[in-house]
């Protein structure tokens, strides 16, 4: 019997879409999928064909009736949706080509999602993911928006905040990654661990404990974190672990003792900042940024991709990075259909879960998957090692949202002044004015702004 879920890809040109699909396929047993459809704009039009055609592929061959749709009409596509997915690129590779190099030109942090890059990259997809939730509420008011477009946490604190949309879940590849390092660090399965998580998207901590009761956390530290070589070590063998896009770089061992809980990749920005900026100035030099990177291993996957003979997901997918994400979305989804409750880390509402944040911000912390959505887990209070630079970061998200959804300049030099991997004073501005103009095709709200930066 044909199943009754319509499923929607906003973004469904990305190199992404084929792990997306086989993590449906995985889950054919436990989601009744009638149709998918896969949405892009015209820029990504012939990324959309091929990548759609190897979706059909797929499908096809897993011996399945689901009709996958491509389509360039978002409005047609999001029509009586059940879940909508989001993984967009405002701007494509190009831009991301931007936020990381005009930065470091300055001698500044420049990334996909951290510094100056990140909040340039909320400014341009914020108002997007806003006008997205306005055709949902008109089109398919009850469908969950599961979104796993970066600036992952800021987008899913502007759905709910500006797009009084509260029907949204966050993802990230990143504690997926985090719990297998830590399972292979104690030569456990990763089932036998519990973990709990507590911060922002890309800005998180988490503790574990094996299936005795013991926590383990501090065992963990001492192997992968605070061992000169061991989270490179512990990265090994990872390949497909989506976290290429960060340097492998030891943390201060001494400061990772200290701080008692385990922190993400990402905190390497924040913790050992002049080894990562000068690891990121050496590939700048070289025309080798991880956007840069990324758009040649993206040349090569589209290339697998046209072969008509390929109907399953290639491994070659695994050097893109960003791992995971997919499959997580496909469980998520797969949660809520079925309030199977699994235990996933999403950024949703903080309700309660950490005692430092207001509640109605928006958190990544360990959650209860139900079929109202996440039931967050309470992480408590963090100590003063990390208290301070939470509540900062969270901060420096609301004004870079703010900023984003008013076009604001001042707002916009605002979050830049409190982001800690950008330098405050004239060189923000001068980065932030370099941005702003680089990106005016994608920036309608700041475009008084630009002009009056065009004509000086």
């Amino acid at each position: 019997m044909k199943g009754n879920i319509k499923i929607v890809t906003i973004g469904g040109g990305s190199s992404y879409t084929p792990e997306l699909i086989e993590g449906f396929i995985k889950r054919k047993d436990q989601l009744p999928i009638r149709e998918i459809w896969l949405v892009d704009i015209e820029e990504g039009k012939e990324k959309l064909e091929i990548v759609g055609n190897l979706a059909r592929r797929m499908v096809k061959a897993a011996g399945l009736d689901w009709e996958v749709h491509l389509t360039l009409d978002r409005r047609e596509a999001l029509k009586d949706a059940d879940f909508v997915s989001t993984q967009f690129r405002v701007g494509l590779l190009e831009a991301r080509i931007k936020d990381e190099r005009i930065p470091l030109s300055h001698g500044v942090i420049g990334q996909e999602t951290n510094g100056a890059g990140g909040m340039l990259k909320a400014f341009r997809t914020v108002p997007v993911i806003l006008d997205i939730v306005e055709d949902m509420k008109e089109l398919c008011p009850h469908a969950w928006l599961v979104n796993f477009t970066n600036p992952s946490g800021m987008v899913t604190e502007a759905v709910m905040r500006y797009g009084a949309w509260d029907k949204v879940v966050g993802l990230c590849n990143v504690p997926i990654i985090c719990r297998k390092i830590a399972a292979g660090a104690l030569k456990e399965k990763e089932e036998d661990l519990f973990f709990r998580f507590g911060g922002l998207n890309h800005f998180h901590w988490h503790r574990v404990w094996n299936k005795a009761g013991e926590e383990k956390t501090a065992e963990v530290i001492d192997k992968v974190y605070a061992t000169e070589g061991g989270l490179k070590k512990a990265m090994q063998g990872m390949n497909s672990s989506g976290v290429r896009n960060i340097p492998d770089i030891s943390f201060l061992p001494g400061q990772m003792r200290h701080l008692g809980i385990i922190p993400c990749m990402y905190h390497r920005y924040y913790y050992i900042t002049d080894d990562m900026l000068k690891e990121e100035l050496e590939a700048y030099e070289k025309g080798e940024t991880r956007a840069e990177v990324v758009k040649r291993t993206e040349a090569e996957l589209f290339e697998l991709y046209k072969d008509p003979e390929l109907n399953v997901k290639p491994p070659q997918l695994e050097k893109r990075g960003g791992a995971f994400y997919s499959d997580a979305a496909c469980e998520l989804i797969t949660s809520i259909y079925n309030d199977k409750k699994t235990h996933m880390v999403v950024s949703t509402k903080n309700n309660g879960a950490i005692s430092d944040l207001p509640d109605d911000v928006v958190v990544e912390v360990s959650s209860i998957i139900t079929a109202n959505g996440p039931v967050p887990i309470s992480w408590g209070s963090f100590d003063s090692s990390t208290r301070g630079l939470l509540q900062l970061m969270k901060d420096m998200e609301l004004t870079t949202i703010e900023a984003a959804v008013s076009g604001d300049y001042d707002a916009a030099l605002q979050a830049f002044t409190l982001n800690p991997l950008v330098p405050s004073g004239r060189i923000a501005q001068t980065i932030l004015d370099e941005l702003l103009v680089a990106h005016k095709k994608h920036l309608p709200r700041f475009q008084a702004k630009i002009r009056e930066l065009e004509a000086k």
